[in-house]
């Protein structure tokens, strides 16, 4: 990769906003819509993955702008974040752009791990085209590498590219 184009993958001005939080607290179990979360070495406290730290989606996170993406595909006025079951909704910062970089929310750190491709459930919570409407859509993963509290306003940002994590 040319020096120019890692300079690009490390610079982004841009600062995105937490516009919702939600918990998981187990399979096919509503989502709990929080104001704030605490976030340890073991993942989101309260959610389903917590304590699974081998696991690269101890946190999951969407753009708001890809849900509005979606309600468009789908033709409804808006989405629901639950139906989704994501633990952040993010706007304003390209999360596609955070994987494999380390970014910034209120005190937390984490580590973007990779896609978070929607599953069958999506067609049940979205309806018929529900799955392919989210393909692309669904987010990315991510591991906690500083624990700490996210708060809806919290700033997202980027600290710095880690392109062999």
């Amino acid at each position: 990769m040319g020096q120019e184009l890692k300079t690009l993958m490390a610079t982004m001005p841009q600062t995105g906003t937490v516009e919702w939080i939600g918990l998981r607290p187990g399979r096919r179990v509503p989502i709990q819509v929080v104001d704030s979360a605490s976030l340890g070495e073991q993942g989101l406290e309260g959610d389903r993955f917590n304590g699974k730290n081998d696991s690269p989606r101890m946190v999951t996170l969407i753009q708001k702008e890809h849900i509005d993406a979606v309600a468009s595909i789908l033709k409804q006025a808006v989405i629901d974040p639950s139906q989704l079951r994501r633990n952040i909704v993010v706007s304003g910062i390209n999360l596609a752009a955070l994987k494999q970089s380390e970014f910034q929310i209120g005190d937390v750190v984490l580590c973007g791990t990779g896609n978070c491709p929607p599953c069958s459930r999506m067609e049940e919570n979205l309806g018929p085209g529900g799955y392919n409407a989210m393909r692309g859509h669904g987010g990315i993963t991510a591991k906690v590498v500083t624990g700490g509290t996210i708060r809806c306003g919290d700033a997202v940002r980027l600290i710095a590219s880690t392109p062999n994590r």
